[in-house]
């Protein structure tokens, strides 16, 4: 064989090299940047190299008025999103949003006294910052805070805001705090720290009624004058005339790039959901309004785990007809599969979903079209009503709280049958599509707790829902809960293996371009700290009326395991209450197969409330347990509740420190005293909604 001199050795080097770029044009060179993209991140959760220097960023963007949002479920962003906004349109600020975790604040002391800092702060649990404002609350909280030029914020002038649910113990107690600590500090607060309410269903007009007077003191502190609101788009839609709904770079409600390319890989978290298949769904009931499903997801081909007591993420697409609805109200019908990209046009602003993308991939994926309308968002839109008939009735609405109230108070209309009802018919075509992008929130996960033990299942997550359908007299179709009738509609898929219609809803059960083979749902894991004691032998209580009892039913599952497996398990008292034994009685034969397992560590407690004459609900069960209970306490039970907050849950405390008092024999004061230490020390937890 010759031997391979050294210009045969450079031809075939260049021949290897022109291979290696041809087969590599368009993915490792020569990439053609799509010139309307938008700036959400084609990776979910992936970070750019931005700088973490909040006040730097401001310089170099022109800005004098920073809205920092802490935020869990996406609401306290929306709101920061609507402060900025309205701060730019009312009062000319230039305006940014930002998300606490992505910058430092070691430079606050830094911050020029003629620029305005907002806070815009949810409560989240027993009275925790969000997990994105955790290194901010720590480290504004420390008691040896320092800045890069001491311990003084005599500069900076700020305002709050805070989201909290009045039916747990540490109402909007981050809001405070951080107030609390930047007075001490030597800030300025203007006007009043606001508080939302979201226990009494008030959080949008305790919303409306904080900012009025916040941005009036703040116009004066700062010399601001207000001028008429006219509205001025965040965001330009852009036909994209070359592309269609078939186009493989178009997004049709996936999430992110790996979705798209159909290939999505891990982690999967909260900006990435997993797509899991359904392993199991059943009814555990069904009534004439009412019905129960017990679903099991698997998560095996994942990196998703859970412990017993976290909660799941579920990411519901919104019903058919009412994505119908929506584009029909706007004049969008025969534009629902037109290819449109979003483009921000100030560089601080994110879109906050991927494009290229469709009209209906975006109502149907991405925003909440099905939420309640607010008074804010009928303001917004006023100035583009069909006639002028209907912007004098739209801006009266707006503007008078009582008369939207009486209007729309026990409706539960959502934008469309607002919009419809109000124009008779007639079409909102002159509407900027971008004004719903900003005034409509995102579509968010819903949060269940799991039904299911780590220890007997850990790759199959169990989840139980209540489906209600309430039929009001104002509309046609009857109100529906977003999440529960999607599952529903899963449920429906798996049971009976055709395309879902159920409850005529027509969800797009088989995905984004139809990639769903059987019946699957995007989730992620949610992490609690509503856990069993670490030792198996130690006592527990579980008050779980209705699907209160979900993480009791997993709870229970779990020590049963741990008994057929020879461990020592302590009492296991567990209060379930519902409205008849022979309707709704959640996981009535499983109770006996734990029962079977565990023996006199296991005791059942039903609370029917409408089988006796006189209603007798969980609390009642918990009083005539009184003995019981207090011994159990008093060996350092731990003592858990979950179901509805604003009723349940304060007068299964109530009764608690009653009974401490009576058993005891101490005062009132003084038992509610130990209910709270219970709870600082972790003894009492809760796992409750509104």
């Amino acid at each position: 064989m010759a031997e391979i001199d050294t210009l045969d050795l450079l031809v075939l080097g260049v021949i290897l090299l022109g291979t290696i770029a041809y087969f590599t044009k368009g993915s490792l060179w020569g990439v053609v940047k799509d010139p309307y993209a938008s700036s959400f991140a084609a990776n979910a959760g992936q970070k750019t190299g931005r700088t973490r220097n909040f006040i730097e960023k401001m310089d170099e963007t022109n800005k004098n008025c920073i809205v920092f949002y802490g935020s869990q479920t996406g609401t306290a962003e929306d709101y920061a999103s609507r402060l900025a906004k309205e701060g730019k349109s009312r009062y000319g600020l230039n305006t940014i949003v930002a998300d606490l975790e992505d910058y430092d604040f070691e430079n606050l002391d830094e911050f020029p006294s003629d620029k305005i800092v907002m806070f815009v702060l949810a409560t989240y649990g027993e009275g925790e910052p969000t997990d994105n404002a955790v290194e901010f609350y720590e480290h504004i909280r420390s008691d040896d805070v320092s800045f890069s030029n001491g311990s003084s914020l005599e500069n900076l002038k700020y305002v709050a805001f805070g989201l909290g649910n009045n039916t747990y113990e540490h109402y909007n107690s981050v809001v405070r705090r951080v107030d609390e600590s930047l007075t001490k500090l030597g800030a300025t607060r203007i006007g009043v720290a606001g508080e939302g309410d979201d226990g009494a269903g008030t959080m949008e007009e305790d919303f409306l009624a904080w900012k009025d007077p916040m941005w009036s003191a703040l116009a004066e502190s700062m010399g601001l004058e207000e001028r008429e609101a006219i509205y001025e788009p965040t965001f330009s839609i852009v036909d994209r005339d070359t592309l269609t709904a078939d186009s493989e770079e178009v997004y049709l409600g996936e999430p992110n790039k790996g979705y798209l390319q159909g290939t999505p890989k891990g982690p999967f978290n909260a900006q990435n959901p997993y797509t899991a298949e359904v392993a199991e769904s059943r009814e555990l009931f069904k009534s004439k309004d009412r019905s129960c499903i017990h679903m099991e997801i698997d998560v095996s081909g994942s990196n998703l785990s859970y412990q017993t007591g976290d909660h799941v993420a579920v990411w519901p697409s919104n019903a058919g007809f009412q994505v119908d609805q929506f584009l029909k109200t706007l004049g969008l019908t025969e534009k629902r599969n037109h290819v449109i990209s979003i483009k921000a046009l100030e560089p601080t602003a994110k879109v906050p979903f991927p494009t290229p993308t469709t009209y209906d991939a975006i109502a149907r994926y991405h925003m909440e079209i099905c939420a309640p309308v607010s008074r804010q968002m009928i303001s917004t839109l006023a100035p583009f009503s069909p006639n002028e008939k209907i912007k004098a009735e739209m801006t009266r609405l707006g503007s008078d709280k009582e008369y939207f109230h009486e209007k729309t108070g026990h409706s539960f209309y959502n934008i469309a049958q607002f919009l419809t009802v109000l124009s008779e018919g007639a079409t909102w075509d002159n509407i900027p599509f971008s004004a719903f992008i900003e005034g409509l929130n995102k579509l968010q996960p819903r949060y269940y707790s799991i039904s299911s033990s780590s220890l007997v299942q850990p790759k199959k997550v169990a989840i139980t829902a209540v489906v209600e359908t309430q039929v009001l007299p104002s509309q046609e179709a009857p109100f529906r809960g977003v999440a529960t009738h999607y599952l529903a509609a899963l449920a429906d898929k798996f049971n009976k293996g055709a395309k879902s219609d159920a409850y005529d809803l027509t969800y797009q059960i088989v995905g984004p371009r139809s990639r769903h083979t059987g019946t699957h749902l995007p989730v992620h894991i949610r992490h609690s700290n509503f856990k069993l004691p670490s030792d198996p032998s130690r006592p527990i209580i579980m008050i779980g009326p209705g699907t209160g009892v979900a993480p009791f039913r997993a709870f229970v599952q779990e020590r049963a395991k741990q008994a057929r497996d020879g461990v020592e398990v302590g009492k296991t008292l567990l209060f379930f209450g519902s409205r008849n034994a022979n309707e709704d009685y959640l996981y009535e034969s499983e109770w006996a197969e734990y029962k079977e397992a565990l023996g006199d560590a296991f005791e059942l407690v039903t609370a029917f409330s409408r089988d006796t004459a006189k209603k007798v609900y969980v609390q009642h069960r918990l009083k005539e347990k009184s003995e019981e209970v207090n011994a159990l306490l008093q060996k350092k039970a731990l003592f858990y509740v979950c179901g509805d907050a604003a009723r349940m849950a304060r007068e299964v405390n109530t009764t608690l420190a009653q009974i401490i008092a009576e058993k005891r024999k101490i005062t009132p004061a003084k038992a509610d005293e130990v209910v709270k230490s219970m709870r600082a020390a972790n003894q009492y937890q809760e796992d409750v909604w509104s």
